[in-house]
């Protein structure tokens, strides 16, 4: 984004002359645009947005487009490593009906999500941990945003992600993989038959994701779209 887009932002959000000031600061400081005006645009929506909650990529839209094309008026969806929640709030909005629950291990992305997603399903915690008993083997579409950049990496991120975004949301471990590997573990008995559960990666990950997911009983397929990469797994 230009600066003359990121001042026209700031001066609509600004209510008066001294809070613009106060957010120019900020921003001038390192802090995300997002953060500073307190939501970021996904999919056509407007999600509240906490410092120190991870941002939601632009890229990670396709996932959602891929996600929607899965689900129908009634199905259950998941959004596991919700973050801000704005993966299940996108589609919510794109599908009537779809009963959304999400989780994360981070309080503030729980408070946070809870704004976008409303109280009563979203919940904190590790993992599938964190979910009501009740919807294991009842999850249609389970959307995991797992952290996926290898610990190596992150020191070479933009300043923005590493220094203001949670390390939790952005380290994957060694290889990038480590918290996929464990959703692909517990995934198979919370999935729906024919469910699917589907994940972002790098390009170069997507193989050993793939067999990540074949390794824990499940059908993966790779979808690509100019920068973005999804791993879509299914339970059989």
């Amino acid at each position: 984004m230009f600066a003359e887009d990121e001042a026209r932002l700031l001066l609509a959000t600004a209510r008066t002359p001294g809070e613009l000031d106060a957010m120019a600061a900020r921003r001038v400081a390192g802090l995300p645009l997002e953060h500073v005006l307190g939501w970021a645009e996904f999919c056509g929506l407007r999600v509240a947005l906490e410092p120190g909650v991870f941002v939601p990529r632009r890229r990670t839209e396709f996932l959602v487009s891929q996600a929607a094309k899965l689900v129908a008026p009634g199905s259950v969806v998941v959004d596991l490593c919700c973050g801000s929640g704005a993966l299940g709030a996108a589609l919510a909005a794109t599908v009537d009906g779809v009963e959304v629950h999400a989780a994360d291990i981070d309080p503030a992305a729980v408070r946070c999500a809870r704004r976008n997603l409303g109280r009563d399903r979203v919940y904190e915690g590790d993992l599938f941990d964190a979910l009501p008993a009740g919807l294991r083997g009842r999850i249609d579409v389970l959307l995991a945003n797992t952290p996926y950049v290898p610990t190596e990496s992150v020191g070479l991120m933009p300043p923005e992600a590493r220094e203001h975004e949670p390390r939790v949301a952005l380290d994957g471990g060694a290889d990038g993989l480590d918290v996929q590997r464990r959703v692909a573990a517990d995934a198979r008995r919370w999935l729906a038959p024919g469910g699917s559960v589907l994940v972002e990666v790098s390009d170069g990950q997507a193989a050993h994701s793939v067999a990540v997911f074949a390794g824990h009983g499940l059908e993966p397929r790779v979808v690509r779209h100019e920068e973005a990469t999804v791993v879509i797994a299914t339970r059989g």
